[in-house]
């Protein structure tokens, strides 16, 4: 891809430019840019590699903006990184228009300029909006709905009656509406209970690889607008996220569990179903999540406890033998000194 004018990217992110114009070929880190790369510093801890980072330019904060020759001037580098970095990411694939390889059934209804690749399936009544593209593979039961510019990566698959909104992001591999874990114990064995309900993403909702959505039982199991969702990440059925929430890897919600706006669960985190997780909610890593939780905590460890508490008993755990160990002694003692000197009755 051609290089951009520093002050062009600087134009089209609206941040000040300090130093001369140059030409900008890609992006980098500190350690790995060259002469015409852009890097960026939003973690201070590494402001030490701005000194002798080659990058052309770096996108820092005003503090920093003396410390390189170049720079581009920011309240939020992290954000903005991410931004110049999609003035310089290819676009994957090339494909344009259905191919005739693709199994289309005739009921659905395509947008003009939707995108389906060779292998891809669509069912029957399924909708699918403008600009939105299908990669090989994919798989799109009855009577789905897909809004405008929503990507479906190789693979992914949206099982019968699933909504997506505009601007989402399907990765490889992602499940949305396969059954809920619905079984009975019965004298005859464990018998399924059918999972008749749907799976309703809003807009710009992002579902990482390998990941699984379950359908309802009976109503719908529903992801808010503006949430992510990371990698190999498990959603029981007829569960409830808000909007612009963080779902990270590894993490397992269980059914018709109800999690708000703006939450943030870290990596492997466990949540029982039939709980209530408040707006503005962060459980740390591994955390294990066993009652309601009101808005606006912080929390971690497995059973979850406040993050403050959780961290101070992390760091007296080393010590605990030595503790048992003191705890041990001085109970010898008492009842050494209790032998020697009896209670009168």
């Amino acid at each position: 891809m051609a290089g951009r004018a520093l002050s062009e990217i600087a134009r089209l992110l609206n941040l000040p430019l300090k130093g001369e114009d140059v030409e900008i070929a890609g992006v980098n880190t500190l350690e790995g840019a060259g002469p015409h790369e852009l890097s960026f510093l939003a973690n201070p801890k590494y402001s030490d590699q701005l000194a002798a980072t080659g990058a052309a330019a770096v996108i820092v904060r005003p503090e920093h903006a003396g410390d390189v020759r170049r720079a581009l001037v920011s309240e939020n580098p992290y954000r903005d990184f991410g931004r110049a970095l999609a003035l310089f990411a290819a676009p994957q694939g090339s494909w344009r228009g259905v191919s005739p390889l693709a199994s289309v059934d005739p009921t659905a209804s395509l947008a003009e300029d939707v995108t389906v690749y060779p292998f891809a399936f669509i069912g029957p009544r399924v909708v699918i909006g403008a600009g939105s593209v299908l990669f090989p593979g994919c798989y799109v039961g009855e009577d789905c709905r897909i809004g405008s510019g929503t990507t479906l990566y190789p693979n992914a698959v949206l099982m019968a009656g699933v909504e997506v909104g505009d601007g989402c992001i399907i990765h490889p591999g992602a499940v949305l509406g396969a059954d809920g874990f619905g079984f009975a114990r019965t004298a005859a064995g464990i018998e399924k209970i059918p999972q008749v309900g749907r799976v309703s993403l809003g807009d710009k909702v992002e579902v990482g690889a390998n990941s699984a959505i379950d359908r309802a039982a009976l109503d719908t199991t529903r992801v808010g607008s503006g949430t992510k969702i990371d990698n190999l990440v498990q959603i029981g059925h007829n569960v409830r996220i808000g909007q612009n929430s963080l779902i990270v890897s590894q993490t397992g919600v269980s059914g018709s569990t109800r999690i708000g706006d703006n939450c943030t669960l870290a990596g492997q985190v466990g949540v029982a179903g039939h709980l209530r997780i408040g707006d503005n909610v962060t459980l740390g890593p591994q955390a294990g999540v066993a009652r309601d939780i009101p808005s606006n905590r912080v929390m971690g460890g497995s059973p979850a406890v406040d993050q403050g508490t959780y961290m101070r008993t992390l760091a007296l755990m080393p010590r605990f033998p030595e503790l048992f160990r003191r705890l041990s002694s001085v109970e010898k003692a008492l009842a050494a000194q209790n032998a020697e000197h009896p209670k009168e009755d």
